[in-house]
């Protein structure tokens, strides 16, 4: 995109927010980047250079406005969409991959050197890991000056900066103030409990929240999700320690109240609350693709912006979708959390009625088979999918190979293709994951008047957004995942 000089002139002085977060202008004669819609005047066509990433903005010298923060656009859509090595990488650095593991951490858990890590993004970006997860450790930095109390040298080592020093210096040369002066310019922000912070995530417009938040309100797991004072909450594991986080839809953005028990995880469980809520979407590229279509087009165009529900952690859905198979959405919630009561992890929750963090597959594979109330098949299929899960042969994580995990799970014992696409929709973030076995999809086929050998071919034409489609599916049934819930 950034290549496509005529086409960013245009976006900017459209002012076109469709496009933030694909591509950065940098101002020649001001030495700063903004994002596509950033209110100012727009500059001359011959003032403006285009970045692939904040982060290569930064690197060629130019600092971050401060009136339209293109440090905290809505990320860009192609990491969601792409299964490549360079999108991996990318969903791996959001994830905090280089902050916790390195560079070297990073290039292990793709399977390549660093050498070509760093060689295949920084063509793609502008900008190696390295200054990728700099950029992000700045915004980090920003959201809790300017959200918290905290003092400067607990901010800095919170973001993940090695010292005080590098933290004032990577402050003032990315925003072009002190950390002191970035604090100055906020109003003092309402009191907060210890490791307690409000956010605002962005997102690209249109939203449609009522199957987002109906689904997992519908699906959660007691203990673990709920839904209170109209937000959803759930709990999280964090590389530091457990989270408890609330998301609320909001005019134009999420609210997002976040609980750390180490404000380290910040970063992290910003871009697992991204990815839970498919924020970093571009839903007018999707539905212009599916509204074309003469069935599916008036469903599309009733109800733009429909996201795909993902997950925070894409083992505890494998083992959720397991649980599910063959039974109603009442009994896999009721599996589900009596595998918590006994195995997860218990937290602290004043706020609400979160009571554990689901367990993950060390503490699964304790399980002993006798104490699961399902049948024998079954137990055997949970089980196989825990043990491959612990030995670390399958990753079903952000920066996750799609191809090779479809073909580790259909394996496995007791996996179909439901199963696998419904762990490639929701764990993976598979934006062409289909479910066409799905009993509320085969009706909703039949509703549109296409057979089943007819459907097979027609959902051809909505690829590659078909995890899409099956939402609008979805849609024309009466049930609870399509309604907003109650607040």
């Amino acid at each position: 995109m950034h290549e496509d000089f005529e086409r960013c002139v245009r976006a900017v002085q459209a002012k076109d927010a469709r496009f933030d977060g694909w591509f950065f202008t940098a101002v020649l004669t001001t030495r700063i980047y903004c994002r596509a819609s950033c209110p100012v005047v727009p500059p001359k066509p011959e003032n403006m250079s285009f970045y692939p990433s904040a982060a290569a903005a930064q690197e060629a010298g130019f600092r971050a406005c401060k009136r339209c923060r293109p440090d905290a656009s809505p990320g860009s859509p192609q990491w969601n969409e792409r299964a490549d090595l360079v999108a991996r990488a990318m969903r791996l650095i959001a994830d905090g991959v280089v902050d916790t593991d390195g560079v070297s951490g990073l290039a292990a858990r793709l399977g390549y050197s660093v050498r070509q890590v760093e060689r295949h993004v920084r063509a793609e970006l502008g900008a190696g890991p390295l200054s990728l997860a700099r950029a992000q450790r700045a915004q980090t930095a920003r959201l809790l000056i300017e959200t918290t109390g905290l003092s400067m040298i607990d901010v800095a080592l919170a973001a993940g900066f090695g010292s005080v020093r590098t933290f004032n210096d990577t402050v003032r040369e990315v925003f072009a103030l002190s950390p002191t002066e970035l604090r100055a310019r906020v109003r003092t922000a309402p009191a907060t409990a210890p490791g307690t912070l409000n956010l605002r995530l962005p997102y690209r417009k249109p939203l449609f929240p009522d199957n987002l938040f109906g689904h997992l309100v519908a699906t959660g797991v007691p203990g673990v999700e709920e839904w209170h004072d109209g937000a959803y909450r759930r709990t999280l594991r964090l590389p530091h320690g457990p989270a408890v986080v609330a998301l609320k839809p909001e005019d134009g953005h999420i609210g997002c109240r976040l609980t750390l028990a180490d404000l380290r995880d910040l970063s992290t469980a910003i871009s697992r609350c991204r990815r839970l809520l498919d924020l970093d979407a571009d839903p007018v590229a999707v539905d212009e693709a599916l509204v074309a279509d003469g069935l599916l087009g008036p469903l599309v165009a009733a109800a733009p912006g429909r996201r795909v529900p993902r997950t925070v952690d894409g083992d505890e859905f494998a083992v959720r979708a397991v649980l599910g198979q063959q039974v109603s959405t009442a009994a896999a919630r009721t599996h589900a959390a009596r595998l918590v009561l006994a195995h997860g992890e218990p937290v602290d929750d004043p706020e609400g009625g979160l009571t554990h963090v689901f367990p993950d597959a060390a503490a699964l594979a304790e399980i002993d088979p006798e104490s699961l109330a399902m049948p024998q098949s079954r137990k055997r299929t949970l089980l196989g999918l825990v043990a491959e899960l612990n030995d670390g042969e399958l990753d079903l994580g952000a920066g996750s190979d799609w191809q090779r995990a479809r073909e580790r799970l259909h394996a496995l014992p007791g996996f179909g293709p439901w199963t696998v696409e419904s762990i490639a929709m929701r764990s993976l973030g598979d934006p062409d994951a289909f479910l066409p076995t799905d009993l509320g999809v085969k009706i909703a086929a039949k509703g549109l008047g296409l057979t089943p050998a007819a459907f097979a071919a027609h959902a051809e034409h909505w690829r590659p957004w078909r995890a899409y489609a099956v939402q609008h599916l979805w849609a024309t049934g009466d049930h609870p995942i399509n309604r907003l819930p109650a607040a």
